[in-house]
């Protein structure tokens, strides 16, 4: 929403400043966004007079200009392409060091072919006062050389840019707005009545209304004998300020009224209507060429104004071309209506239609000045064309429905923390519109009908605290009592958080993809029955709950891979579906890399590569299972993970066959032909909802890593076993021996081939003994090796090599 400061003080009378006035309006939750102040921006620039323009000496299309910037400066030398630069041109000039807005530089003195240019004549263009740039400005022979052009042109007026929540209608007029910054002491708002304006005969065309839940009121008038035409300054001033286009006086009248008062309104040129209107549900495979120049096909669930000719306007949302006035009309019809929001929404988003109307009666407007709207549109109208006007004609409810709210003067400092005096509580409510009677403890509040987000004492209290000040509101510590505090997140909540924290210590960056996916995608990844199909899916491709997170994520690598960011590492934390049952419903971590981006960081380098593997898929899946509590001895690796996997180049991690927690490793080609991905990649996704819940047992405190002051034993041992003994089922064994003196065993060579029989392969292990309250002897560390030789033999079958 953007609106000048004069614009504003045609309804605050405030001298109040610019940057007070962009504070207030964000304390009081009217965020500014924007603060546009031209006379600041354009002061370097100033009028000058061109005293020559000669032919430069090696451009044809350039000039060599003498210009007199004014005030008794000595003239300056300007080179120019402009094909309208002579001599005794009054222009706009900016000397070196001059910030040009519209080419995003900052002027300095150069030597354009030879001669030397000290300033720039400008255009509009470079001004961005508007988009013409196909020379420098003519101003008039008697505009003052020297003054600062924004100063002569009359630029000096801020333009203020705010940021509305969907909540506050009201406020998408620069009147809601000046009320606002009234009640917060800004200034004394104004609000003059809207007098009737007298019918001087009964309106020829009627109106009828099919679906009162359409259009709950309707307001209709004619006025005769218009002089359309060009608006006057003022109000072409007030368009252009805010960006928007003048067209006719007619047409300028409703988009003033638009950001003025909020209230949307519709011209129809009376000639060009063919009897009465009505107001009905669209029907299927109707067209309508819309003032946009674009042709929409409406369907039975929009709403529209039709006449015997047909659909001639989209209800609330833009009319017909076929009944636009231009500067021929003569007879011109005034619609002010009340149409359904949900409906206005919907049909705007069938239709890909994002007007000023549609943003306003989406959001509800107010259903009191749907008749004054007129009244003052008609005024407008009668000012500035002439004409006289028909009575009004009104269909359904012109007013609404009162609201009164029992208001307890407590709930300010039970929901708020702040102590206001009941007298500033009604200066407050009344100033912002509201209606305050009675005097005890609870009071009637009625809620003005420009307030339809109010419905509850809570929102009441919201008034009071937004224009008193949020910053007003104390510090107050909770009271906690000598009961220990309970956790504030759930189990998964801090799984989530930890998760997510690991792989960004890992140096992936997190993403957030669609819920949604593709019907073929979601096959692909194990989805896609009926039960996780969406109803009303918001585009074809997003069609399907995902029954996993690398759709998106491998789709999002793709994406930056295509723009130049081969080598990247994502991740997501998210909701995965199996099935239309709460318990089918999983938390998830997944991630992928691709190109160089491995754990290691190293990237591309002089000495070599670090090329992302399933290594670094593995691990990241293990940070992630481990920052989530999975118990890090009771995991396993399986080879060969799920479909999308590829077969000889991935894991899955289970706890048991019985809960299978993830899986790591290389895509498939197949899978990334499939999902248009370029490989290879490397991805894994767990579910954390499946790590079992670390049990609760009363302990002693004790220290988080107990240091031994006795030099730890590393002993070596190789075993043949069969090729289809797993690694980790020797290294299972080998550290069940004794859990407090063992404390690690890694895997540093597996051999097949001369020497070893067939199907038997030679796995070496390395385990460190730890000893923990004296120095062992030989005949320890041997008597614990040969427990260690003894318990894989059985476990596993091995023979010492």
């Amino acid at each position: 929403m953007k609106f000048t400061l004069s614009w504003l003080k045609e309804h605050l009378d405030t001298d109040e400043t610019v940057e007070k006035l962009a504070e207030k309006l964000t304390m009081i939750g009217l965020e500014v966004e924007g603060l546009e102040d031209k006379a600041k921006q354009l002061a370097p620039f100033t009028i000058a007079r061109v005293i020559s323009a000669e032919q430069h000496p090696n451009a044809d299309r350039l000039r060599v200009c003498m210009v007199d910037p004014g005030n008794g400066a000595a003239p300056v030398q300007v080179v120019c392409g402009a094909p309208n630069a002579r001599a005794g041109l009054i222009s706009v000039f900016s000397p070196p060091g001059t910030y040009i807005p519209g080419k995003d530089i900052t002027l300095g003195v150069g030597t354009i072919r030879g001669v030397e240019s000290r300033g720039m004549l400008c255009s509009a263009a470079e001004l961005k006062i508007s988009e013409d740039h196909d020379g420098i400005m003519e101003l008039p022979a008697d505009a003052p050389i020297g003054t600062p052009y924004a100063a002569w042109a009359g630029l000096g007026d801020p333009v203020f840019e705010i940021n509305l929540t969907p909540n506050r209608q009201d406020c998408t007029g620069v009147h809601g707005i000046a009320r606002d910054l009234a009640a917060a002491d800004m200034g004394k708002f104004k609000d003059p009545a809207i007098r009737p304006i007298k019918g001087e005969f009964p309106c020829p065309v009627k109106v009828k209304v099919e679906d009162a839940k359409l259009c709950p009121g309707f307001a209709l008038r004619l006025v005769r004998g218009v002089k359309n035409g060009p608006s006057p300054q003022w109000l072409q001033k007030r368009l252009t300020s805010i960006g928007l286009r003048p067209i006719n006086a007619l047409v300028d009248i409703t988009n003033f009224m638009t950001y003025d008062r909020a209230r949307p309104l519709h011209v129809f040129d009376a000639a060009k209507v063919k009897g009465d209107l009505v107001v009905r549900h669209g029907r299927d495979g109707e067209t309508l060429l819309a003032l946009d120049g674009r042709t929409y096909t409406l369907d039975s669930s929009m709403c529209v104004i039709a006449d015997e000719h047909g659909v001639e306007s989209l209800a609330g949302i833009m009319g017909g071309e076929a009944s636009g006035c231009s500067e021929a009309t003569t007879d011109v019809l005034i619609e002010s209506a009340l149409w359904n929001e949900i409906n206005i929404a919907q049909t705007g988003r069938k239709l890909g239609i994002n007007s000023d109307a549609r943003y306003r009666f989406e959001r509800g407007v107010d259903p009191h000045f749907m008749v004054p709207g007129l009244e003052m549109a008609t005024k407008l109208v009668m000012e500035i064309c002439g004409g006289t006007a028909s009575e009004n004609i009104v269909v359904g409810n012109a007013f609404g429905h009162d609201r009164i709210i029992d208001f307890p003067i407590t709930e300010v400092k039970r929901l708020a923390g702040l102590e206001v005096a009941f007298p500033e509580i009604k200066r407050i409510l009344g100033h912002l519109g509201f209606m305050v009677a009675g005097q005890g403890a609870t009071v009637k509040v009625a809620i003005p009908s420009w307030r339809s987000d109010v419905h509850g004492k809570a929102d009441i209290v919201e008034e009071i605290v937004r224009i008193v000040g949020v910053d007003q509101v104390p510090m107050t510590p909770f009271e906690r009592g000598d009961a220990p505090r309970k956790p504030v997140l759930k189990p998964m909540q801090l799984r989530t958080r930890r998760a997510k924290r690991a792989l960004a210590a890992r140096g992936m960056v997190e993403t957030v993809t669609w819920s949604f996916i593709s019907r073929p995608q979601a096959e692909l990844f194990g989805g896609g029955r009926p039960e996780l199909s969406l109803a009303n899916p918001i585009a074809s491709d997003l069609s399907d709950m995902r029954p996993s997170l690398l759709p998106g994520l491998i789709a999002a690598v793709q994406a930056n891979s295509d723009r130049g960011f081969p080598d990247v590492g994502l991740f997501e934390v998210g909701q995965i579906f199996k099935g239309d049952r709460p318990e089918d419903q999983f938390t998830a971590a997944a991630g992928v890399r691709h190109g160089f981006a491995s754990s290691s960081g190293l990237g591309r380098s002089w000495s070599g590569s670090a090329t992302a593997s399933l290594f670094d898929a593995k691990a990241d899946a293990f940070a992630v299972l481990i920052a989530a509590g999975a118990p890090l001895a009771a995991l396993q690796v399986v080879p060969g993970g799920a479909s999308w996997m590829h077969p000889g180049r991935s894991g899955t991690i289970q706890i048991g066959p019985q809960n299978v927690l993830g899986h790591f490793g290389e895509l498939h080609p197949r899978a990334l032909e499939k999902l248009g991905a370029d490989g290879p990649m490397v991805a894994f996704e767990v579910i954390l909802d499946r790590i079992p819940e670390a049990k609760q047992r009363p302990t002693r405190a004790k220290p988080a890593i107990e240091l031994s002051a006795f030099q730890p034993v590393s002993r070596d041992f190789a075993f043949i076993v069969d090729r289809a003994v797993k690694a980790a089922d020797i290294l299972r064994a080998a550290s069940s021996v004794d859990r407090k003196l063992i404390t690690g065993v890694t895997v540093f060579d597996v051999y097949e081939g001369k020497g070893i029989e067939d199907g038997k392969k030679s796995v070496a292990i390395a385990v460190t003994i730890q000893p923990r309250e004296r120095t062992m002897t030989d005949q320890e560390i041997e008597a614990v090796a040969a427990k260690i030789v003894a318990e894989v033999g059985k476990k596993t079958g091995g023979v010492l090599r």
